[in-house]
C-alpha cells in the first residue's frame, strides 16, 4: 500500500494512527525540550501534564482521545479490510479522518465555548459515521 493506491479505509486508518503518533512526537519534543533547558526533571511529568503549561495539558488530551478512540475508529475500519467490505466505509472514512484532526486541533487551540462546541461536533461527527458503519457491517 502507497498513497496513492491506498484505498480510503486503509488512507483513513493510517491517518488516525499517524495523528496519533504526531501528537505524542509532539508532546515528547516539547517534554526533551523542556528537561534539556532545565525546567522540568524528568522525573517530574505526569501523564496528563497537569504540572505543564495549558498547552501540554490540551496536547496530552487531545493526544488521550486519539488513543481512546482509535480501538473503536480504527477497530471497525480493521473490521472492513479484514472482511472486504471497505464499500460500507470507504466513503465516509476521510470524513471521519478529518474530523479527527478537527477535534484535536481545536482541542489544541482553545478551551472557549465555542471551540469546546465545535470539538464537540466533530467529536458527534466520528460517532455517527462509526453507527452508520456498525449498521453497515452488521447488517449490510
Amino acid at each position: 500500500m502507497n498513497a496513492l493506491t491506498a484505498t480510503p479505509s486503509q488512507a483513513a486508518l493510517a491517518g488516525l494512527l499517524g495523528w496519533t503518533l504526531l501528537l505524542l512526537l509532539a508532546m515528547e519534543v516539547l517534554r526533551v525540550v523542556w528537561v534539556a533547558r532545565g525546567r522540568v526533571a524528568p522525573n517530574e511529568f505526569r501523564p496528563d501534564n497537569a504540572n505543564l503549561s495549558p498547552f501540554m495539558q490540551r496536547l496530552a488530551r487531545a493526544h488521550a482521545n486519539c488513543i481512546e478512540g482509535l480501538p473503536l475508529f480504527g477497530g471497525l475500519l480493521l473490521l472492513a479490510l479484514a472482511t472486504q467490505r471497505t464499500g460500507v466505509t470507504d466513503t465516509l472514512a476521510p470524513w471521519l479522518l478529518a474530523a479527527r484532526v478537527l477535534q484535536s486541533s481545536v482541542h489544541l487551540a482553545s478551551t472557549s465555548v465555542p471551540a469546546v462546541n465545535l470539538r464537540f461536533a466533530a467529536f458527534c461527527v466520528q460517532l455517527a459515521i462509526a453507527m452508520r458503519w456498525t449498521w453497515g457491517l452488521l447488517v449490510g
